[in-house]
């Protein structure tokens, strides 16, 4: 009996040394919310993954949170979320409630001290797309009267058609006052459901539509993005926006975060969108494939 509970004991003892070195290596865990966008899921998977590859930190999802910022925003306040992607349009006009829209440099700096002071949270970083209102026109049209900006679109607008959701007819910032803007007199336009916009302008029943930047359909689609050259629409760049106690437990946080900076254009958002709308690809393995194209997980 005496021999036998020895072995007993040192099995323990050897049990006590190896399982607490598996268990405790990834022990805290990092809370994501992202708004119900793909967009939004991929960006959380790609936090997930430079976090878990860069970091002893696990990382939990909360993936499609109903009203968005209206609903993430007063979470990550209390305590439920670390993070989340968020845009910087998003967080002067509608959590600041700031009107005055400054330079894009000015009002990332005065959003960061502001998200500081007011609410003890950081934007860590900016990804480097802005996905914000647009205006594409056809391919061949753009072609055929050299059209690149929205002021060029104003010269020939009186032959041609915009299509674009109901919605856009009626916000303050839509149709009437973009044509104000720039002088636009479109020949007709169209109140399209917003499924069937992309439809109509490769079948050419209409010649121009809005969209925004990082439409994933942009990337099957035979059109030419037009530069808004009076800055009429506000900039939405997408950051990361983390709670200060959460960079301070966690400092390795910054630094694995700072890796996504700067990373991604409209283009290139525009089709990851396109691989998980479109092609039916899974997210992760969208974000993660991006991640390894450009080197920064094996």
């Amino acid at each position: 009996m005496k021999k036998k509970g020895k072995v007993l004991i040192c099995i323990l003892a050897i049990l006590l040394i190896i399982i607490p070195v598996g268990c405790s290596k990834k022990s805290e865990t990092i809370k994501i919310a992202t708004k119900p966008m793909t967009e939004q899921f991929i960006l959380g998977e790609m936090l997930n993954i430079i976090i878990e590859e860069n970091t002893n930190l696990n990382v939990e999802i909360t993936k499609g949170i109903g009203g968005g910022t209206s609903n993430i925003h007063p979470a990550i306040l209390k305590g439920d979320f670390d993070m989340y992607p968020e845009y910087t349009g998003t967080g002067w006009s509608f959590v600041l409630k700031e009107t005055e829209i400054p330079d894009d440099e000015t009002l990332y700096k005065q959003l960061q001290e502001k998200y500081n002071s007011e609410y003890d949270l950081t934007w860590v970083n900016l990804f480097g797309f802005n996905n914000t209102f647009g205006l594409v026109i056809r391919k061949d049209l753009a072609e055929k009267y050299n059209i690149k900006t929205y002021s060029d679109l104003a010269k020939y607008s009186e032959e041609l058609t915009f299509g674009a959701e109901y919605d856009f007819y009626e916000r303050d910032d839509g149709f009437d006052a973009l044509c104000e803007e720039y002088n636009m007199n479109f020949k007709k336009s169209v109140d399209l459901d917003i499924g069937l916009k992309y439809n109509a302008i490769n079948s050419k029943q209409i010649d121009v539509m809005n969209i925004f930047t990082t439409d994933g359909q942009l990337s099957n689609s035979d059109v030419v993005v037009l530069e808004d050259d009076k800055d009429f629409y506000q900039t939405y760049y997408c950051g990361t926006v983390v709670r200060n106690d959460t960079l301070e437990k966690y400092p390795e946080l910054k630094e694995a975060i700072m890796k996504l900076d700067n990373i991604i254009n409209e283009e290139e958002m525009a089709k990851l969108n396109y691989l998980v709308e479109t092609e039916g690809q899974d997210e992760s393995k969208v974000a993660k494939d991006f991640l390894i194209e450009k080197g920064l997980v094996k």
